[in-house]
């Protein structure tokens, strides 16, 4: 890939997480070669462009390696900004034609303004060898996934488009997999023979920091569990596929999430709750409805919790709940796999004996298996041991990683278009029973483990 160009440059996707993920791959020497161009509404410069891009990049220098540090000046003191409108007829494709290709188009817009701008584009707007990079949420609805995807396939090839999914980085993927499939220990016990139940968190001590416009029209429903959430399920319930090869895992994926959805008793299956003021890590978070930019009558939800049903014979019957919310008082990002306990346990036995827990952690990526032994000093009294290990982590920052796969041509770890729409597919039913209020709006104190009913605010130690 020749040339790469982000619209929305002036935005604060870009200058947060994209342009220091490019700055790493290139500090590294994984993308010689590459353009980069912004383009946004914004009235910038050159050199206002330039300088933000210098220092993005800045951090990204080291004094002992010379190589990384002459690449990213060379990008910084040659890329080029554009004030464009992206929605106009033409204005695109009068920038796509100018610039030497192949070109990758990161469209670091609300999903609103990246699917009208490609609306006004047609086939012969799109220089062979382009593209396209949207970013989650990918459509609003499973129609508008539908519509988008529609849209999409008429101006490139399916293996051109990458939906991207930054939490499903190369080392929370291959982890995951390697962790299921080369151990005989775990694999036959990946099952509903074994498994009580997979819980999945993401759970964040942040509250809205300055994005209250995109969030009060996406909840936490749709920002985490729609989109992230349901891909990390569908890698710790999938079947070994055949290879790594992205056609192989991808279509492992898409057939759990043709099986999973969500039972309609939706008052059972699922919960939301918004938080009210409170303190975290000495901050006062004020109530989400005081922030400014929220809309109280959305009614949006700052925390969700889904329980999911795979309805395939590997998990009929194993609930996956997936859980993520904002100013909680207890970060948790983890995957948990809670065993059944063994059919029979020697009389004579005392103590606590709890169920066998398989704990996986997302930043830091961790390892933690939770056990019964004999505890000191009575050897009849059972007692909880815990191993622990930490897990490969990337080199690159999440959207390195994402733009490493897009430059490369490397489908593999974006969201295919079938994928895509399967995940609205299981969420938009819930989302309609929401805002009938079917389900109540709870509440929770900010710095909180969540509503005092919930099973998944419990007390116990998550993975640090």
């Amino acid at each position: 890939m020749r040339t790469l160009l982000i619209l929305g440059a002036s935005g604060d996707l870009t200058g947060r997480l994209l342009l220091p993920g490019l700055g790493r791959l290139l500090a590294l020497g994984r993308t010689a070669g590459l353009t980069l161009v912004g383009a946004g509404s914004d009235d910038w410069s050159r050199q206002q462009w330039r300088d933000r891009v210098a220092g993005a990049f800045r951090d990204c220098e080291r004094p002992d390696n010379d190589n990384g540090v002459r690449q990213l000046r060379l990008v910084a003191g040659q890329t080029d900004y554009h004030r464009l409108d992206v929605t106009a007829k033409g204005a695109l494709a009068g920038l796509l034609a100018a610039l030497e290709g192949p070109v990758a188009v990161f469209f670091a817009l609300p999903p609103a303004v990246s699917q009208k701008a490609c609306e006004v584009l047609g086939p012969a707007d799109i220089p062979e060898g382009t593209r396209l990079v949207l970013e989650k949420p990918f459509g609003s609805s499973l129609e508008s996934a539908r519509s988008l995807n529609r849209t999409l396939l008429r101006l490139v090839p399916e293996e051109n488009i990458h939906r991207v999914d930054h939490f499903l980085g190369k080392a929370t993927v291959f982890n995951i997999l390697g962790l299921r499939f080369a151990n005989r220990l775990l694999e036959p016990l990946f099952s509903n023979q074994h498994v009580a139940k997979v819980e999945i968190y993401y759970d964040e001590s942040l509250a809205l920091e300055g994005r209250a416009r995109y969030y009060d029209h996406a909840g936490a429903l749709r920002d985490m569990i729609q989109s992230h959430l349901l891909q990390v399920m569908a890698l710790m319930a999938l079947n070994a596929p055949a290879s790594l090869k992205e056609r192989d895992l991808r279509d492992h994926i898409g057939s759990v999430l043709r099986a999973s959805s969500v039972n309609p008793d939706f008052a059972r299956s699922t919960r939301r709750a918004r938080y009210t003021a409170g303190d975290i890590e000495g901050r006062r978070i004020p109530d989400y409805t005081a922030e400014a930019g929220i809309d109280p009558s959305r009614g949006t939800e700052t925390l969700a919790e889904i329980e999911v049903s795979i309805n395939n014979e590997r998990w009929a019957g194993v609930p996956f709940i997936l859980r993520s919310g904002k100013a909680l008082g207890r970060p948790q990002k983890e995957a948990i796999v809670t065993f059944k306990p063994v059919n029979h346990l020697p009389t004579g036995f005392k103590g606590v004996d709890e169920p066998t827990r398989l704990r996986i952690g997302f930043g830091p990526e961790t390892l933690r298996l939770e056990i019964d032994v004999n505890g000191p000093g009575d050897i009849f009294t059972l007692d909880r041991a815990v191993m622990e290990a930490q897990l490969h982590s990337a080199d690159l920052l999440p959207y390195g990683e994402v733009l490493e796969g897009v430059l490369a041509g490397d489908p593999l770890l974006s969201v295919r278009g079938d994928i895509a729409e399967d995940c609205w597919r299981i969420v938009e039913p819930v989302l309609q029973a929401w805002a009938e209020n079917q389900v109540p709006l709870e509440e929770y104190p900010a710095g909180s483990h969540g509503p005092a009913g919930w099973g998944t605010s419990r007390q116990d130690r998550p993975l640090e």
